[in-house]
């Protein structure tokens, strides 16, 4: 099993193999993919996942979602690493 991933501001996260983004066409919606198990992704998710490219860490992702959301940094944050943390214990995210 592996080991358990605590998601901060200076975390890098990223799809591990085997998860992918997708567009579901017969539910219209975005989805993440992973072995045996799909999560149906709200539009808040959907621009939190676009942004794990294993490049911008958790508090760069929280300013660019700010800036392009007009909302504040420190709500923008907390929401992000709580849905990437609720990501990361069900192994669709890693950092």
């Amino acid at each position: 099993m592996a080991a358990a991933v605590t998601i901060g501001e200076a975390s890098v996260p990223h799809l591990p193999r085997g998860v992918r983004l997708k567009f579901d066409k017969p539910r219209d919606q975005w989805v993440l993919l992973a072995p045996e198990r799909m999560f149906v992704l709200d539009d808040i998710a959907l621009e939190i996942v676009k942004c794990c490219d294993g490049k911008a860490s958790v508090a760069a992702i929280a300013d660019d979602l700010s800036a392009r959301f007009e909302a504040p940094r420190d709500t923008v944050a907390k929401d992000v690493i709580i849905l990437l943390q609720d990501f990361a214990d069900k192994g669709v995210v890693a950092a």
